[in-house]
């Protein structure tokens, strides 16, 4: 009997393969709190993500480091620092890479809007 590991469809791919998928951001209720679901190619040898959210005016509000993941689907809470109010649009930048980020290996840029509080 054979137990597969993977759907057969997600077969695990070399490093050359291996991209990001997919990138939604929603908004808490709080408006101070964004949540990021990215999902990567499945891989072989463990990827490095870099997560920077960028204000209007280009300034970091937000940054995430993840260090050779374990998993392909994940779910992270960033938080929305160093504003008096959140409300208004933001860049989410994704680099996705092995030994070196410069240039990253895969890239995916997302824009998201805070709305004002009701």
């Amino acid at each position: 009997m054979e137990i597969p590991l993977f759907p057969s469809d997600r077969i695990p791919q070399p490093r050359e393969n291996v991209r990001i998928e997919r990138l939604q951001i929603q908004p808490y209720p709080d408006r101070f709190r964004v949540r990021v679901h990215i999902q990567v190619t499945p891989f072989l040898d463990r990827p490095n993500l870099l997560l920077v959210a960028h204000n209007h005016e280009d300034v970091i509000v937000s940054e995430l480091n993840i260090i050779e993941t374990m998993h392909h689907d994940m779910e992270f809470t960033m938080h929305i620092r160093n504003v008096s109010n959140p409300a208004g649009l933001y860049t989410l930048t994704a680099d996705l890479f092995f030994e070196t980020r410069n240039p990253p290996h895969a890239q995916l840029i997302e824009t998201f809007e805070i709305p004002e509080a009701v």
